[in-house]
């Protein structure tokens, strides 16, 4: 297992996130303002700097209940509001968007550049605030220095690492039932034309070299497919040509989405004693509920509206009633407060705190994430 997983898992979660809530924002035709506010609240808790700073040292995978609670906690950053079952679908969409492009993924290598295709889209939601585009212009920066001289073996113990977290997940999507990606049994179909990685030939040709190393004979053979080679090598540049559509927004076409949940076969309990937490993950999740949870929900309450990611609401109550009772049972205790943190997220919380400024009294505190965000800087 690598242990340096995690902030590409994060990151492209969250990429994905932003993608489908962009597409049912405009689908639900939310006020531009109100659905622009949603989209920046999200990516600049997302992107905290002190939380990347945190997410990006080494450390194990978050459990699959974890990470769920996290982006649980992330889409309610804002005015927006999703029910139990507008969320489930949410992060269904989310992990088997993601579990595709891993999987999909040519080389190794290629998950950075995934990453970095989310990483563009983002910033073009949020060009509008220099102060987010900054978090994620910070984002990008950190991927750079812990990823941009990785070895080709680095890069496939993380890759091997994200198909393990995936593997037990399966949920068909129509969007790629449709596109004949996914059989009907959830998995997804590997194709046999295409590009082969950079660097390397079309399957069908037999080299044979004499005992002195010299080439006598060439062979051929059907290779199965229409391979095509690669042409150049993805850029890690900013705003470079990543040269894969993978991590690219593939809702921009307006392409429908549904999902079919697959209720999951009866697993015994995952034990949630304190010895099979990962504490800095447990920190970690503090340190972000300490981040939304300063919102001032009166303010907020005033602005909320709520999301559907069913095309009717007769749909998301079908699907309520219908979605298994233990399926998110587990439920992990988040304390925002400070008395269960070691020494330095404890003083990173407390530098978070706000001071109400003089002269501001009037405004509607807490009314914008943000400038809490900001105020943090």
């Amino acid at each position: 297992m690598s242990l340096r997983t995690l902030p590409l898992l994060f990151i492209n979660l969250g990429g994905e996130m932003v993608y489908i809530l962009d597409q049912r924002l405009k689908a639900q035709v939310i006020p531009d303002e109100k659905a622009k506010k949603v989209l920046h609240d999200i990516v600049s808790t997302m992107f905290n700097r002190r939380f990347m700073d945190e997410l990006f040292k080494p450390q194990e995978l978050y459990s699959k209940k974890g990470l769920r609670t996290v982006f649980d906690r992330l889409a309610h950053a804002s005015i927006m509001r999703l029910n139990t079952a507008s969320m489930d679908k949410l992060y269904d969409l989310m992990t088997m968007a993601f579990k595709y492009q891993v999987a999909m993924s040519l080389t190794p290598r290629d998950v950075l550049l995934v990453t970095l295709n989310h990483i563009d889209a983002i910033q073009s939601f949020v060009a509008e605030s220099p102060v987010i585009s900054g978090h994620v212009d910070n984002v990008y920066q950190l991927l750079i220095t812990n990823y941009g001289k990785l070895s080709i073996g680095e890069f496939q113990l993380i890759r091997q690492t994200l198909l393990n977290f995936f593997q037990d997940m399966h949920i068909r999507v129509s969007i790629f039932l449709k596109d004949k990606v996914q059989n009907s049994n959830g998995r997804f179909a590997i194709s046999t034309a295409g590009m082969v990685p950079y660097g390397s030939e079309p399957p069908g040709i037999i080299r044979m070299f004499s005992t002195e190393g010299e080439h006598v004979k060439t062979a051929s053979f059907p290779s199965g497919g229409n391979y095509t080679y690669s042409m150049q090598q993805g850029s890690i540049e900013l705003q470079g040509n990543r040269c894969t559509q993978l991590g690219t927004n593939m809702y921009a076409m307006n392409k429908p989405f549904e999902t079919t949940i697959s209720v999951p076969a009866p697993q015994q309990p995952m034990s949630m004693d304190k010895n099979s937490q990962n504490p800095l993950a447990k920190a970690e999740l503090n340190l972000l509920a300490q981040l939304i949870g300063t919102l001032d929900e009166k303010a907020a309450a005033s602005s909320e509206f709520r999301l559907n990611l069913f095309r009717t609401d007769e749909e998301e109550e079908q699907a309520q009633a219908l979605r298994p009772a233990d399926l998110h049972a587990q439920v992990i205790q988040i304390d925002a407060r400070c008395g269960g943190m070691d020494g330095e997220l404890a003083k990173i919380m407390g530098d978070m705190k706000v001071v109400e400024q003089a002269g501001t009294a009037n405004s509607s505190k807490g009314d914008d994430l943000l400038n809490l965000m900001d105020s943090t800087q």
